[in-house]
């Protein structure tokens, strides 16, 4: 019997190895670096440009944020330095920092090693990251938004910034390998299609992300924007809205021209307000947003008037115990 149970130890050790050999060496399996090339014409950075800072907001994690005014616009002069830090005390499993996406850093990058990076989540040397960057979503972005996006970005000033190294707590640094998918690319809705072209907009701009509440880090699929998601803020514990077309609790009550006003109503960032440390404030970019057409706004809303209401309130803010 003891030989036995040896034995069996031995072979649960010799599985469990294998699992996480299999974890860490042969996954993720995305496939190779596309073939493709981000030619620069002037429509299709412009393209990326509206996309990168104003939907995807790609530069809203890969510039440094002025938290001292509300919303915390980006800092003129770090467009795409990276170097946002997510750490343990925000509930992340390691320390995570976003990445160098100027020519200082993508310069020796192909076309199709970045096309992979957006899409899959699997950069130029094979690793995983972290879904801080909602891949998924961006991964059913339409081929040629994607390429729009990296023609802009070869637009980028180069600027010197090499953020540090991340680390990944265990057992994250074998189950991250697991998270990166294949592409499942849409195609970008004409026009016409108003409702279509909201979901096509809420997908890359991963709205269900922020606000849907999760369990164990997972976004609860049948909670999809019923808002309550929390943020640990400096000041308290942000939650984030309802907006499913519940009257009560949601955007039931509201017109397209009122959802329009709300985003361009943080159009000039001059006019942010001022916030203190201890005072209330919001990691929704909203400067950003509101440099979308008022005809992609009111598509959003188009869209998000189509989703099942649910009656859930949400109070956006409890501030710290003091």
């Amino acid at each position: 019997m003891k030989r036995f149970l040896k034995y069996l130890v031995i072979v649960v050790l010799i599985l469990i190895l294998a699992g996480l050999g299999y974890l860490k060496f042969l996954l993720p399996a995305v496939g190779d670096a596309p073939d493709v090339k981000a030619t620069p014409a002037p429509d299709r950075i412009e393209r990326g440009r509206y996309l990168a800072n104003h939907v995807a907001v790609c530069m809203d994690c890969h510039s440094t944020r002025d938290w001292s005014r509300f919303s915390a616009p980006l800092l003129e002069g770090t467009l795409g330095i990276g170097g946002e830090y997510f750490g343990p005390e925000m509930g992340f499993p390691g320390k995570f920092y976003s990445k160098n996406i100027t020519p200082y850093h993508l310069s020796n990058w192909t076309d199709g090693e970045i096309y992979r990076t957006i899409t899959t989540g699997v950069n130029r040397d094979g690793d995983a990251l972290f879904p801080v960057m909602p891949y998924l979503n961006y991964g059913k972005m339409d081929p040629e938004d994607v390429l729009s996006i990296i023609a802009y970005l070869r637009t980028l000033a180069p600027q010197k910034s090499d953020p540090p190294a991340r680390s990944v707590d265990f057992p994250l640094n074998f189950i991250i390998n697991t998270i990166p998918q294949k592409a499942a690319p849409m195609t970008r809705p004409g026009p016409a299609d108003i409702v279509k072209r909201g979901e096509y907009l809420v997908t890359i701009a991963a709205c269900v992300e922020c606000h849907t509440p999760v369990e164990k880090g997972q976004i609860i699929p049948e909670k999809a924007f019923n808002g309550g998601r929390e943020f640990n803020m400096p000041a308290g514990i942000l939650h984030t809205a309802n907006i499913t077309p519940d009257i009560k609790t949601g955007i039931g009550s509201w017109s397209d021209s009122m959802f329009v006003s709300r985003f361009k109503s943080f159009s000039r960032v001059d006019s942010l307000p001022r916030v203190g440390k201890n005072d209330f404030n919001t990691i929704m970019p909203w400067s950003m947003y509101a440099g979308m057409t008022e005809d992609d706004l009111k598509a959003i809303f188009a869209y998000l008037r189509t989703i099942k209401p649910a009656n859930n309130k949400v109070v956006l803010f409890t501030p710290a115990k003091k």
